[in-house]
C-alpha cells in the first residue's frame, strides 16, 4: 500500500493482490459447485481463458464482470478482491 500525507491526513492507496484475488475467485467458484467451463458459460465467454487468467492472478475481472461475480457468489465486491495490507 502506498501512503500519502495531505492536509494532516494520511491517505492510503490499497493495492489489489492479483494472486490472492485469483485464489479467492477459485475458492468461491468451487464453493458454488461450478466448473471453470460453467462459470465461463455463465459469464457468456467464448472460452475459459479469462477465468483461468483470473484464477492464476494474471488478470482481474473488469468492473462489470466483478459485479456479475458479486451477484453470483452473493458477496460484495470487496470480499472478492483481496488487498495487500501494510
Amino acid at each position: 500500500m502506498k501512503q500519502f500525507i495531505t492536509e494532516n491526513k494520511i491517505i492510503i492507496h490499497p493495492m489489489v493482490n492479483l494472486e490472492k484475488t485469483g485464489q479467492n475467485i477459485k475458492f468461491l467458484r468451487e464453493e458454488k459447485g461450478m466448473s471453470v467451463q460453467k462459470l465461463a458459460d455463465f459469464m457468456e465467454f467464448e472460452a475459459v481463458q479469462a477465468v483461468y487468467n483470473w484464477q492464476s492472478g494474471r488478470s482481474l475481472p473488469s468492473i462489470e464482470n466483478l459485479k456479475i461475480l458479486s451477484e453470483l457468489f452473493n458477496k460484495p465486491m470487496e470480499e472478492i478482491l483481496v488487498f495487500d495490507t501494510i
